[in-house]
């Protein structure tokens, strides 16, 4: 079985208020919180998590 391969946003910076995303697993998108890995994922298929990425983009607060 494959390991997921994590990564955070580019956005985050240095420090550990952000997610990390593995998608590298075909049919899922799995996301963490950085600083408490205990808390679990939220998985996600690819094309909820492409539109959910895109409505993030353009519907900023």
């Amino acid at each position: 079985m494959t390991e997921p391969s994590w990564h955070t946003s580019t956005y985050s910076g240095n420090n550990d208020d952000c997610v990390e995303v593995a998608d590298n697993l075909p049919g899922v998108v799995r996301v963490r919180d950085t600083k408490d890995r205990a808390l679990g994922e939220l998985t996600a298929t690819p094309d909820a998590w492409t539109a959910f990425t895109g409505f993030a983009r353009t519907h900023t607060v």
